[in-house]
């Protein structure tokens, strides 16, 4: 009899998880445009998992206790997985199969190899990059990052990239540091940007706020890695990146509401928010009342 090959999972195709869930995906960054980073969430009855060979790597972040038998060696072993546990498989390694013996919720982020690869030294290929599989371990930075971004997508996807993009940095950081099967050299903090490319990178996002603007493409700007960008940006501003381009837009959102007789609607696309919902949402998070309400008071 023919063994069964691993089911190949490749999180940039749009039908990859249909013959792996019985339920479809409730929550994905397929329409977020991040680049080289994908999220999915879903929740399932009891199921089974064959084998799989991911294209990606894979972090699966579980956000409820279950019971679940997984096949190690041949051999099938029972786990007692809690809220918060995480599973990391590494790109084109094979990952086990699983049956899952209760009702589960699992985050999965997928993390392309060549992330990897930049966020480390340059002259390291990102076939050499070699990152240890954990079937069950804990880590409160990841699982922090897995929910803050179920958390973007549940509130704005659209407007999401920048902050994504932020996120997978770090967590390549993180797995490179703590996951690596071998030492990697990352780039050490900077002391912050030199003048003119700061200069340069404010002006470019203040002119491209009602813009989905990426990480890679402001970092672009100045030729420099995502990763060594976002740290040197930080220790110039004293913030990350998409903290400062949140800031922007709800400046520019203030001058509007103030100078001219837009809608909030109006308003909220203007200053590169997709949804009014989640433009109100940030605009009282960071002034303190709705951005009709902000109107009113300065009519």
């Amino acid at each position: 009899m023919t063994a069964q090959l691993p089911l190949r999972i490749n999180a940039s195709q749009i039908d990859t998880f249909k013959p792996l869930l019985p339920q479809p995906l409730i929550l994905s960054s397929r329409k977020a445009c991040w680049d080289n980073f994908y999220f999915a969430y879903h929740r399932q009855s009891p199921y089974y998992i064959p084998e799989t060979y991911p294209h990606q790597h894979t972090i699966n972040i579980y956000t409820n206790p279950f019971l679940a038998r997984v096949k190690i060696n041949g051999n099938w072993q029972r786990k007692s997985c809690a809220t918060g546990d995480i599973g990391i498989f590494p790109a084109q390694q094979i990952a086990p199969a699983a049956e899952f013996e209760q009702s589960l919720g699992i985050i999965h982020l997928y993390l392309e190899p060549s992330m990897l690869a930049h966020t480390a030294y340059e002259s390291v290929d990102a076939d050499r990059i070699e990152i240890v599989q954990q079937l069950q371990t804990q880590d409160p930075l990841i699982e922090q990052l897995g929910f803050s971004l179920k958390r973007e997508l549940e509130t704005g996807f659209a407007d999401s990239r920048l902050y994504a993009q932020s996120v997978a940095t770090l967590l390549a950081v993180h797995l490179l540091k703590h996951y690596s099967a071998q030492r990697t050299i990352i780039f050490k903090d900077s002391g912050g940007l030199p003048n003119h490319k700061l200069k340069t990178v404010l002006s470019y996002i203040n002119e491209h706020l009602e813009q989905n603007i990426s990480l890679t493409e402001i970092a672009a700007l100045v030729q420099l890695s995502p990763h060594y960008f976002a740290t040197s940006f930080k220790q110039s501003v004293g913030i990350a990146p998409h903290q400062y381009l949140i800031q922007c837009r709800i400046e520019r959102a203030k001058q509007l509401l103030v100078k001219q007789k837009l809608s909030i609607t109006e308003v909220s696309y203007l200053v590169g928010f997709q949804s009014q919902s989640h433009f109100a949402k940030v605009f009282r998070k960071h002034v303190g009342i709705t951005p009709l309400a902000y109107q009113r008071q300065i009519s």
